[in-house]
C-alpha cells in the first residue's frame, strides 16, 4: 500500500469480490488543459438518467454560454445549457453512442464564448435553496452515472440520512480527472462539502479514495483538518483498498460506513448520499459564479493516442476534435471507448458529441484490443468469486438460455450492476456482461407484458 498521511480513516468493511486491474494512470501528473473553442457543438437533450429535455430554442436563435436550451418539468431530469456562444444551426434527431436516438441542438460557435447575461450566483440560504440551485445548474453525476444530482439531494429530514460520502475512488483504469480535481481544486471540494453538510444537515462526511492516490490525500487532509471550518472533525478522509469496483455506489457505502444497501434499494435507504468528487467541486464553483454545467474534464488516453492528456471541453464537442487536439491517432484504432475499459461504452467512430457524464475517451491499437478467445466453461467459479454482489453468473446464463424469467428473478439478475468483474476473471473468455444484459432484458420484457 502507498504511504498515506497519519489520521486518515481506513475502510469500515472490505468489499466482497472485485478484481485487481492494471490502473495505467498515465495522465495523473498532467494538469487539465482547455481545448480551443470548437467551431460547433452538438448538444443532445438526453444526457442523464431520467426524462429527456425538450429544446427551448429554434434554428436561427442567437445563444450565449450558460443559456438554457433544453428543459422539462419532469422531476428526474436536469436542464441543458449552451456550451458555446453563437447561432443555433439545427434542432433535430441524432444517433447516440449507445445506438438510441435523441433530439439535439447544434450551435455554430462565434468563437467569442460570451456568457449569457442572466448568469449570476444563486442566493442559497436553506437546504431547499441549495437543491433548487443544483437543479438549475444542470448538474448530473460526473463520475459516469449521469443521475440528476438535485434528485439525490431532495430528501426529507425524516428520512434518517446522516452521512455524505464523497467518491474519489476512480477505480477504472486510465481515468485520472477525479484525481486531478483533488490535486488542483481541493478547496472547491472542501468548500462545497461544508456548505452541503450545513444546509442539508449531514452529521458526518467521508471523502474516500483508493490507496494509489497518496498525493490527493495530502492535499485534502491539509484542508479537512482545519479547525476553523471543521471544529468537530465531522469531515474525515478514508483510504480504500485499490480494487475494482470500489467506486460503485453500493460498494462505497459499505466501505465507508459498514452499511449494506439491500437489493433494489438506494444508498438513501441506509442513511447515505454518495456524490462524485468532481460533482461536489462543481457545486462550489456554481455557488460562487452562477455558471451552469457547460464544460467538463475528461482523460484522453490509450495506445492509439499520440499525446494522452486531461482536457477541459465544452459539452457537445465532437470526440474527433478532441482526439485531434491530442495529436490524433498514432496507430490505427481498433477499439474506441467512451469511459473506462471496464464499464465504458464501445463506440463505432469519433463522430459523437461529449456528454455531461463522459469522463474519458480511450483508443487502443489492435495489439491491445484483442479479445480473449472464448472456450468452454470449466466451472472454476472465478466469476462468482469476483462478483461483489454475490451473484452466480453461470446460473444466470443457464436460465437466460432457457428463457426462465422466474428463475432469473429468483437468483437476482436485476441486482447486477454490469461492472465486468466476472468477465475480467473468466479464463474461458465468456462475454458475461453481455449475458447479464440479455438476462435483464428478458426480465424487463416479461414485466412489460403484465
Amino acid at each position: 500500500m502507498a504511504k498515506i498521511p497519519e489520521g486518515v480513516l481506513t475502510a469500515v468493511k472490505k468489499v466482497r469480490g472485485g478484481v485487481k486491474v492494471d490502473h495505467n494512470k498515465n495522465t495523473q501528473d498532467l494538469e487539465v488543459v482547455r481545448i480551443p473553442t470548437p467551431s460547433k457543438v452538438v448538444i443532445p437533450m438526453q444526457m442523464h438518467i431520467g426524462a429527456p429535455c425538450e429544446p427551448v430554442v429554434k434554428v436561427g436563435d442567437e445563444v450565449a454560454v450558460g443559456q438554457v436550451i433544453g428543459d422539462t418539468d419532469k422531476f428526474v431530469s436536469a436542464p441543458i445549457h449552451a456550451s458555446v456562444s453563437g447561432k443555433v444551426a439545427a434542432v433535430g434527431d441524432i444517433k447516440m453512442p449507445n445506438g438510441s436516438i435523441s433530439k439535439a441542438v447544434t450551435i455554430e460557435s462565434d468563437g467569442e464564448m460570451r456568457l449569457w447575461e442572466g448568469i449570476k450566483p444563486p442566493v442559497v440560504e436553506t437546504g431547499a435553496d441549495l437543491v433548487k440551485a443544483v437543479r438549475e445548474s444542470g448538474l448530473v453525476g460526473l463520475g459516469g452515472a449521469g443521475f440528476p444530482t438535485h434528485v439525490k439531494l431532495s430528501f426529507s429530514p425524516d428520512k434518517g440520512i446522516d452521512t455524505l460520502v464523497i467518491n474519489a475512488a476512480e477505480c477504472e483504469p486510465y481515468i485520472t480527472v477525479d484525481y486531478r480535481e483533488c490535486i488542483d481544486n481541493s478547496w472547491d471540494i472542501l468548500s462545497a462539502v461544508y456548505t452541503i453538510k450545513e444546509l442539508l444537515g449531514f452529521k458526518k462526511v467521508v471523502i474516500a479514495a483508493e490507496d494509489n492516490k497518496p498525493e490527493a490525500f495530502k492535499v485534502l487532509k491539509s484542508i479537512a483538518d482545519n479547525e476553523k471550518y471543521d471544529p468537530q472533525n465531522d469531515v474525515r478522509l478514508m483510504v480504500l483498498e485499490s480494487k475494482y469496483p470500489q467506486g460503485a455506489e453500493k460498494m462505497m457505502v459499505q466501505s465507508a460506513t459498514g452499511r449494506q444497501v439491500p437489493p433494489g434499494k438506494l444508498p438513501a435507504d441506509v442513511g447515505c448520499v454518495v456524490m462524485n468528487v468532481a460533482s461536489v467541486a462543481f457545486i462550489a464553483r456554481y455557488l460562487k459564479t452562477g455558471k451552469p454545467l457547460v464544460s467538463r474534464s475528461l482523460t484522453v488516453d490509450g495506445s492509439a493516442i499520440t499525446e494522452p492528456k486531461n482536457v477541459r471541453v465544452p459539452i457537445g464537442t465532437n470526440i474527433g476534435d478532441i482526439i485531434e487536439f491530442c495529436g490524433g491517432f498514432k496507430g490505427q484504432p481498433a477499439k474506441l471507448i467512451s469511459g473506462g475499459p471496464m464499464m465504458g461504452l464501445s463506440i463505432v467512430g469519433t463522430d459523437f458529441p461529449v456528454l455531461k457524464q463522459n469522463n474519458a475517451i480511450l483508443a487502443f491499437t489492435e495489439e491491445d484490443a484483442i479479445l480473449k478467445k472464448e472456450t468452454d466453461c470449466i466451472r472454476c467459479g472465478r466469476c462468482a468469486a469476483a462478483c461483489p454482489l454475490s451473484l452466480m453468473p453461470t446460473n444466470i446464463i443457464r436460465a437466460t438460455k432457457a428463457k426462465d424469467v422466474d428463475t432469473l428473478n429468483r437468483i437476482g439478475v436485476m441486482v447486477c450492476m454490469e461492472c465486468g468483474s466476472c468477465a475480467y476473471s473468466c479464463p474461458a473468455g465468456k462475454p458475461l456482461v453481455q449475458h447479464m444484459r440479455l438476462a435483464k432484458a428478458l426480465v424487463k420484457e416479461e414485466a412489460a407484458k403484465k
